[in-house]
């Protein structure tokens, strides 16, 4: 279908849908075919594979190691399909009915749940130990099938997503770019617009300004641009901004609203009605103290296996760049941490030795707001610099910051004194938690990004949505960006 048949299409619907008073708001439009082509669906069809995939290999390598010990029982085998027992399609059955209940299958980011993955599972094995119990307590089926299954199931889960989403997230880049309509005012317009055309994966096809248009007028102004998504910066009234996402809804195109900073102290409410009120209610997450933990362990853990494995590429650096620049090839500088407090953080040394004293030299020739210090063609590298930064190679000796407790594996980048002290208030608020080798500003745009209220506003998000998960979706993403190079220099 040509985009102008479907924009009529799409207009004479909505007419349609303007004379069906009686037509209840949340229905959807009827399934098309020709949503099955739609990205989101191959992504579905890619989760649920990988899902399955998963789930089959576990069972097979619990049915290997099972076989030199007690055989499963009979009366658990109702029948077989491709040499698979038939608890294993029940439990992948109802595993899979799970995931796509909590959300694992959709758009949102809640598919890169990969702890909701494992406890999902957990709870229907532990489920299962209940049920066979009542169902006959003498039957005793293998502890060795059973328990080898449960955790090697989670492993594989958890692992073949990490996978997926690797691949889903590349794939996705290669995709036309997402047509965006964009709602606000001129300013916000102006400068959305700008980020969004740095993107080369997003298309702006048209913008509306909130306080120029009426219900009617600004549906038909997104349907006419045929956007995929719609981009709110400035809600309109609550009466308009309530129908515009219902009929958005009955359209297949999703929302996506920027908090104002007042809006953000609401992003972990829960929706509850107090006392004849809609309230929400914010409280600190049950499993936060254990999340905390577990996140340190993974730093304390990964950081010193990383240095064992990688001892020979990090010697390999360090012979490399002495060779290119005769001197010390590590490179120390005072960064700020927890708390505000400064500290030494380790880096390859990219540029020439006396580079820190040629700064002021380049201050005129900054591309960002001035508050960080970036050149995309710095004089001051050394040869085998630029790859370095590329690969951010040169970040690895901050292992050794993370052994130390200084930095963690995720978190909000340490910037140098010379930074923090052109930092406004609310910047500082990124202090309050440790630092990062990596971080949301990293897969956001790395030194694509020039607004550091931008880069803030990042570090804002991560802290205030911190969860175990979250440090896992960005370092996927960090691997996945570092392997195609994109965004640093």
């Amino acid at each position: 279908m040509i985009p102008d048949q479907r924009v009529a299409m799409n207009e004479s619907v909505w007419l349609n849908n303007l004379k069906r008073k009686k037509s209840d708001i949340r229905a959807p439009e009827k399934f098309t075919v020709t949503q099955l082509l739609d990205w989101s669906w191959s992504r579905l069809v890619t989760l649920f594979v990988s899902d399955l995939l998963a789930l089959a290999i576990a069972w097979q390598f619990a049915r290997y190691l099972n076989q030199f010990y007690s055989p499963m029982p009979a009366q658990l085998i109702w029948w077989e399909w491709f040499g698979i027992p038939s608890p294993f399609w029940i439990f992948s059955g109802i595993i899979i009915l799970l995931f796509a209940q909590a959300g694992l299958y959709t758009s949102s980011s809640q598919w890169k749940n990969y702890l909701q993955l494992g406890k999902l599972t957990s709870s229907v094995y532990f489920g299962s130990l209940v049920l066979s119990y009542f169902y006959d307590p003498k039957l005793d089926p293998p502890r060795s099938l059973f328990f080898t299954a449960w955790f090697s199931s989670i492993f594989l889960l958890i692992g073949f997503r990490l996978i997926a989403t690797i691949i889903l997230k590349q794939c996705a880049t290669q995709q036309a770019p997402v047509p965006v309509f964009i709602i606000g005012d001129r300013a916000q317009i102006q400068r959305l617009s700008n980020t969004l055309e740095q993107r080369s994966h997003y298309q702006v096809v048209g913008s509306a300004e909130t306080a120029t248009f009426h219900e009617t007028s600004l549906l038909r102004e997104i349907l006419k641009a045929n956007p995929k998504e719609v981009l709110v910066a400035d809600l309109p009234k609550t009466e308009l901004a309530s129908a515009l996402y219902w009929q958005l809804r009955r359209f297949h195109i999703p929302m996506r609203l920027i908090p104002s900073s007042r809006e953000i102290l609401y992003r972990r409410g829960v929706p509850e009605i107090f006392a004849g009120v809609v309230t929400l209610r914010v409280e600190p997450p049950t499993m936060a103290a254990w999340e905390y933990r577990l996140k340190r362990w993974l730093d304390v853990i990964s950081a010193f296996l990383g240095i064992i494995i990688l001892s020979p590429l990090l010697i390999a650096i360090a012979i490399g760049i002495y060779v290119c620049s005769p001197g010390n090839p590590f490179f120390c500088q005072k960064r700020i941490g927890l708390h505000g407090k400064p500290f030494s953080m380790w880096k390859f040394r990219t540029m020439i030795p006396n580079a820190e004293s040629l700064q002021k030299t380049l201050e005129a020739k900054n591309q960002t707001d001035g508050v960080l210090f970036k050149i995309q063609e710095d004089p001051r590298l050394i040869p085998i610099g630029k790859f370095l930064r590329r690969t951010s190679l040169d970040e690895l000796p901050q292992l050794f910051n993370v052994l130390a407790g200084q930095m963690s594996l995720v978190g909000p980048r340490p910037l140098p004194i010379r930074d923090v002290e052109r930092f406004e208030s609310w910047h500082h608020t990124r202090h309050n938690v440790l630092p990062g080798i990596t971080g949301l500003w990293q897969i956001s745009g790395r030194s694509d990004l020039k607004d550091f209220n931008d880069v803030a506003r990042l570090d804002l998000y991560y802290i205030d949505n911190w969860s175990f998960n979250l440090d896992l979706e960005i370092l996927v993403e960090t691997f996945r960006i570092l392997f195609f190079a994109k965004g640093a220099y």
